[in-house]
């Protein structure tokens, strides 16, 4: 008989008062920056875009040659959380460590036999946390990279047709090298589709390289005690005050809904983006807004997102140029269109 996870005795914490507001929200989104900008030096604007699909309940895709800081991006993160609901099999931040000879159950877990008791038990895998790592998630084969799909889809898992529940939080920051390096496979249209942005972490310039040197102790101890984390709750408050109290005008829509159509209409695309790009776009420009100081989604948070929202969806033609240049293409139009148009509630 296969036995679910053994509950930890319920431990009562003193927690603090639920956030309800854009204030409070808004303070949850300044201590995770604070905290990211002192072990991740040069990076802001990609910690600006991870920031924002963790509040937007996304997963995010980090690309670029191995040294470039995407570890350590991940892990820096992770230190932002701190688990305020005390469960057994729910940690606050795990690596997978992305191998040609990676099993499926080696991500999700897996049924084990106790002698001892002649009784199966369920191992929970690392999939089995607030964060999870997935280093160079295409130096394995699609069969394991797929074991990932039902888990950021749905926030559930399912071994041996037992279905799991992941947590609420439940994020994901998978990194990759470039394809042209040896050893790698390319992503599945279905498993990048489950990506909210796909981000190129490109080299950091040369005065915050000279910092990083000078300052190397510092940084790798991370965040200073001063700077306060934030719980798992906190997180989850924000993203429903973002929901209710961040506004979409309905031309926000107008224009998401005119882009998809320019994608699919234009000759330098073989396939334009889903309805489904849409909907996940929808949440990561209200969470974008509220970190720009507003209560309502304007043309600039639009621009600023679409070419890491869609560039991985849409399929370019041949010799057509680079996926972003065609998503600004795309744009275009409809960005102008909604220059005239009243955005506030």
């Amino acid at each position: 008989m296969d036995h679910d996870f053994e509950q930890s005795p319920h431990i009562t914490h003193e927690k603090a008062p639920p956030i309800t507001t854009i204030d409070g929200a808004t303070a949850v989104v300044e201590r995770i920056r604070a905290r990211l900008r002192q072990s991740v030096i040069g990076r802001d604007e990609v910690l600006e875009l991870v920031i924002i699909a963790l509040l937007a309940d996304g997963h995010v895709l980090l690309e670029d040659y191995p040294g470039s800081g995407k570890t350590t991006l991940a892990k820096a993160l992770g230190d932002c959380v701190i688990d305020d609901i005390p469960d057994d099999h729910i940690v606050t931040l795990r690596r997978i460590q992305f191998t040609p000879d990676l099993l499926p159950g080696d991500v999700t877990g897996s049924t084990i036999f106790d002698p001892n008791t002649n009784r199966f038990f369920f191992r929970p895998g690392p999939i089995f946390a607030h964060i999870v790592l997935a280093d160079e998630i295409n130096r394995t084969s699609p069969k394991v990279q797929s074991a990932l799909l039902e888990a950021m889809a749905e926030k559930q898992t399912t071994v041996d047709n037992r279905t799991r529940p992941l947590d609420k939080l439940f994020f994901v920051i998978a990194t990759q090298n470039p394809l042209d390096l040896s050893g790698t496979f390319p992503l599945p249209a279905a498993q990048l589709d489950r990506f909210l942005f796909k981000i190129r972490m490109e080299h950091i310039d040369k005065r915050a390289e000279l910092h990083l040197l000078k300052n190397l102790d510092a940084v790798k101890r991370g965040a200073a005690n001063d700077v306060p984390r934030v719980t798992r709750t906190e997180i989850l408050d924000a993203r429903q005050v973002i929901h209710d109290q961040v506004h979409i005008a309905e031309a926000i829509h107008e224009t998401l809904v005119d882009m998809a159509d320019e994608t699919r209409k234009s000759d330098r695309t073989l396939q334009g983006i889903s309805t489904r790009a849409l909907v996940l776009m929808l949440p990561a420009l209200q969470a974008r807004a509220l970190s720009q100081g507003r209560d309502y989604v304007s043309a600039d948070d639009v621009e600023a997102l679409a070419p890491y929202v869609l560039s991985h969806r849409i399929v370019v033609a041949p010799g057509s140029g680079r996926a972003e240049e065609v998503v600004s293409e795309c744009l275009a139009r409809p960005l102008e269109r909604l220059a005239r148009k009243s955005l506030r509630r």
